[in-house]
């Protein structure tokens, strides 16, 4: 597959600066200012990356429950791209655990596999990977780390609780 060059965009939130990238017509990353992106990509607007800044700042202002963007996460396996697809039927406010998540994609004991796909999601927030936890109810593993995914869960529940 051929991809179209992606340009970046940043949006300044809550939790940190946020890098969001699209290749004009689909978002296909978003991440927690990674390093090195400048390199690999052209900074640059356009109005899909308009439309996602904003649905971004509607979210973190608590107004917005439901991204309406095109995406299409870049790279992955069929494996990964089925766990992404079930992670964006986890219903705001709600969270899932691994195992919950294994099951929803066909495979129980695949909570490990599952976890890795999750890890790997290279549309944060868009994708709510932080809406899954481990069985116990605990926080585990986030990308961007457990502080920014307790804070969205916070933010998605607005009573402070996780």
């Amino acid at each position: 597959m051929n991809r179209r060059l992606e340009t970046y965009s940043y949006f300044y939130s809550p939790i940190g600066k946020i890098a969001i990238a699209s290749d004009g017509e689909f978002i296909t990353r978003l991440a927690f200012c990674p390093a090195g992106w400048e390199q690999r990509l052209a900074y640059g607007e356009n109005e899909l990356l308009s439309q996602a800044v904003a649905q971004l700042a509607q979210y973190f202002a608590g107004t917005r429950r439901l991204f309406d963007l095109p995406l299409n996460p870049a790279g992955g396996t069929p494996f990964q791209r089925r766990v992404w697809a079930e992670l964006g039927k986890i219903p705001y406010g709600a969270v899932w655990s691994y195992k919950e998540l294994a099951q929803a994609v066909g495979n129980a004991n695949a909570s490990r596999a599952v976890g890795s796909a999750n890890h790997a999601n290279p549309i944060a927030i868009f994708i709510p990977c932080h809406r899954v936890i481990g069985a116990n109810g605990c926080l585990t593993g986030y990308a961007g780390g457990l502080e920014k995914k307790a804070y969205l869960l916070r933010l998605e529940k607005r009573d402070g609780s996780i």
